[in-house]
């Protein structure tokens, strides 16, 4: 379900990545996808009157369907102005960034998906995450839906621009060093792509988010939500 595009090159890689990566039908399935995925799932931590952003906002599946008073995507791509919705907020900017362009304390949640395995090494994941952490207002919380390397093996690789491996272990203890304090951690939840797995219909992805045994099952992402300590 994740946008599965780097947000750490040019705008030309970037543009080539997202046309080549994905046909016009399977960006159309993405987005009924998301839409399930927001209001059967992820709506549950967004508070309706919350400033929410999208970290590496990519096709902007998430931010287009999730409901809040303000929603800001950032991305590297220009491509992001296209694919978000009129209401959304839009940046292009380097996510590490964000305090820069946003301010400090200006953020309920941020929801980053399918971005931090593309980050060059542990030490820019270490600063985005201190980037993000100094935006979130107190009682506010970070979302991470990312690929579980421990579960997809060596699948991880067949996209070239992936360069961060993570397990939901890993993630936590960065989360840990940069100052945050896990609240919730699936570690098998939505499987590993939309192109091999995910359940396509809507209603079938509404039944396999209820039913836990199926995530554990096909679940090849984690999904972590973690606060700021005080």
């Amino acid at each position: 379900m994740g946008s599965e595009t780097d947000r750490t090159g040019n705008d030309l890689t970037l543009q080539r990545l997202y046309e080549h990566r994905f046909s016009a039908e399977e960006r159309a399935t993405n987005e009924r996808l998301w839409r399930v995925l927001c209001e059967s799932y992820l709506s549950r931590f967004i508070p309706p009157d919350a400033t929410v952003i999208d970290v590496g906002a990519g096709n902007c599946g998430f931010i287009n369907h999730i409901r809040a008073k303000r929603r800001i995507a950032v991305d590297l791509d220009p491509g992001v102005k296209q694919r978000a919705a009129p209401e959304v907020e839009t940046h292009v900017a380097d996510i590490a960034a964000l305090p820069a362009l946003l301010g400090a304390r200006s953020v309920d949640v941020a929801f980053a998906s399918n971005i931090f395995e593309h980050l060059p090494n542990g030490d820019e994941l270490l600063k985005v995450l201190a980037a993000i952490r100094t935006i979130l207002r107190p009682g506010g919380h970070i979302i991470i839906l990312q690929p579980n390397v421990r579960l997809v093996g060596g699948r991880f690789w067949d996209f070239f621009d992936h360069t961060l491996p993570l397990t939901e272990a890993g993630m936590q203890e960065a989360l840990a060093v940069a100052g945050f304090r896990t609240t919730s951690c699936k570690a098998r939840f939505l499987p590993y792509t939309t192109k091999s797995g995910v359940p396509k219909p809507p209603w079938i992805l509404r039944l396999y988010l209820a039913l836990p045994p199926a995530q554990w099952l096909f679940g090849k992402q984690f999904l972590i939500v973690a606060t700021p300590e005080e």
